[in-house]
């Protein structure tokens, strides 16, 4: 009985994976990543992000430096109404470099209630609520990024779509 059930897990899981990519219209996509990625990487993520918006996406990501700012570089250069920013904390508890590009956001979430916890807790949330919002998930890591692979393994849990791609 479990064997069959396992295989028609499978085989949804499958069918919806395939529905996502085969999807011609727009998605909610989130991108995540490292908040350590050297300049050319992010220029990179930046242009990606560029694209997908163009392509009529709508973007979900939180309000880290690194990937996440050049994710919302690219969003807010093609369209900034396609772009969500889900922030850990409230605004004020990002860093000033983050404050400056995050005042720009239209659509800015602040979680103040995650402002009495450690920022890996609240990042865990916030990724947590990213990910119940998009279809798929790009995400930017190392293989030592725990947060980061265990908020995959929750969107693959959910069925969404994952790609990860890994600096090291």
């Amino acid at each position: 009985m479990s064997q069959s059930t396992d295989l028609i897990n499978n085989i949804d899981t499958l069918a919806q994976e395939l529905a996502t990519i085969q999807q011609t219209g727009s998605k909610r996509i989130a991108l995540l990543g490292s908040r350590h990625v050297p300049i050319t990487h992010q220029n990179l993520i930046e242009m990606m992000t560029y694209a997908l918006v163009l392509s009529g996406n709508r973007i979900i990501t939180s309000g880290a430096t690194g990937t996440n700012s050049a994710a919302i570089r690219g969003a807010m250069r093609a369209d900034p109404n396609f772009l969500t920013v889900i922030l850990p904390q409230s605004l004020e508890r990002q860093p000033l470099e983050s404050r400056q590009q995050l005042e720009q956001v239209m659509h800015l979430v602040e979680n103040p209630s995650n402002d009495n916890l450690s920022l890996a807790e609240a990042s865990y949330l916030c990724n947590k609520e990213i990910v119940s919002r998009c279809q798929q998930l790009i995400c930017f890591a190392f293989h030592d990024s725990r947060t980061l692979l265990q908020t995959c393994r929750d969107a693959e849990e959910q069925r969404k779509v994952v790609t990860s791609f890994y600096f090291d």
